[in-house]
């Protein structure tokens, strides 16, 4: 949010990925503009989709009976990378609170935003503008000596076709920090300093820290101990359990379903083989999920990981966070081998949740990214998709035959 849910064979470093300028279909879990939490976040090349692992175990890294091979939400809108940021400490210069750029704050779109922060936080005093995009205004600055980030709906937001969903997300983020005063998580998160519900603003403690990526789909993954960390953030997050009503379901998976199939991204097969599985889901109990846990939501601070940008909070079925992290991470087959470990270690019933999710969530990234005039470097990160999600396709087809 600020700076401020198989194991595939591991793939060369390449060049950070240009997120596309739009996408089709009405907003979901997080329906964004390429933008930061940025629209190019975290595949497999080289090797045919159905090559697999020895001791039983498949691509995907979910064990099936006798080792049988795997045969066989909501559209979010493309995210915006992240804003430029203003001012940067440079080497050796002592860390403190950034120098005001005067030019940044006086556009027209953060006079209005720093209008409303002054609203609800009179003594706020802004230092630099972390992003200016089409969704949101992020603005960290200080109230007395405490550093704060202010987060406003951008006024361009008010135009585009997907207001409504925009401003949906963003009074359930505020009553997710509403909730977290009373029902505090066993995961580290930017303190609530204030909002206003009717003006879409959000103003938090700033952390000190930095994004696990900058990317949707990152050129880099963080280190293994790092992944770790992440990972077991997640883990956290998704074994509590608050009280029922604090939260919401957030996916309808039925609906998300048939979207799918209406636009012929899941085939008859695809479609009847995940209603199977749900089927058999039906009286397994939902899992408290971020709901985007991209690694350009989580930062690695000095007392641990911290998760940022709660929209799309509530409960889903069991490794949909999971889901996410395996989408994203296409190079690092180490950190998918620990997600498919994860996931397979709740017993059937979880590994089956899971691929459910992971099908869903491949499908999403597929709408995304795969738009007209796509450039090679996009057209590459495509054809991995579409291999990984034959590959979760293949895992659910096998694992409705083990019902």
């Amino acid at each position: 949010m600020y700076s401020s849910a198989t194991t595939p064979t591991p793939t060369a470093t390449r060049t950070a990925l240009r997120p596309p300028t739009a996408a089709t279909g009405r907003p979901g879990p997080k329906q964004v503009p390429p933008t930061s939490r940025p629209a190019a976040p975290r595949g497999t090349e080289g090797r045919s989709a159905d090559t697999r692992v020895p001791s039983g175990r498949t691509v995907l890294g979910l064990r099936t009976p006798e080792a049988a091979p795997l045969p066989g939400h909501r559209l979010p809108l493309a995210r915006q990378a992240d804003g430029q940021v203003l001012r940067t400490r440079r080497p050796g210069q002592p860390v403190g609170p950034e120098r005001i750029d005067p030019a940044a704050l006086q556009t027209p779109s953060v006079r209005a935003a720093l209008g409303s922060i002054a609203r609800i936080c009179p003594a706020f005093t802004p230092r630099q503008v972390l992003r200016e995009g089409s969704r949101h205004i992020l603005v960290a600055g200080t109230i007395g000596r405490a550093p704060v980030v202010a987060k406003c709906l951008a006024p361009q937001a008010v135009r585009s076709e997907y207001f409504e969903q925009l401003v949906a997300d963003f009074h359930h983020e505020v009553s997710v920090y509403r909730a977290f005063v009373r029902h505090r998580p066993p995961v580290r998160l930017p303190r609530l300093v204030a909002a206003d519900h009717d003006r879409c603003v959000l103003v938090m403690e700033r952390v000190p820290g930095r994004p696990a990526a900058r990317e949707r789909h990152p050129v880099n993954a963080p280190t293994p101990g790092e992944v770790r960390a992440l990972l077991g953030a997640v883990r956290t997050l998704n074994l509590w359990r608050p009280p029922s009503d604090v939260f919401q379901p957030r996916l309808d998976y039925q609906l998300e379903i048939a979207r799918y199939h209406s636009v012929g991204q899941l085939t008859d097969r695809d479609a009847g083989d995940l209603r199977g599985l749900l089927h058999g889901l039906g009286h397994t109990p939902l899992q408290l999920c971020h709901g985007d846990a991209l690694l350009s939501n989580m930062l690695l601070a000095p007392s641990g990981p911290v998760l940022v940008d709660w929209e799309q909070a509530g409960w889903y079925l069991p490794g949909y966070d999971l889901a996410v992290l395996w989408s994203v991470l296409s190079g690092d087959t180490a950190a998918r081998r620990q997600i498919s470990q994860l996931a397979q270690s709740g017993g059937t019933m979880a590994r089956d949740a899971f691929l459910v999710n992971l099908v869903l969530v491949l499908m999403r990234e597929i709408r995304l990214y795969d738009v007209p005039g796509a450039g090679e470097e996009q057209r590459i990160m495509i054809r991995r998709l579409y291999d990984d999600a034959a590959l979760a396709r293949r895992a659910a087809r096998a694992a409705v035959g083990t019902r």
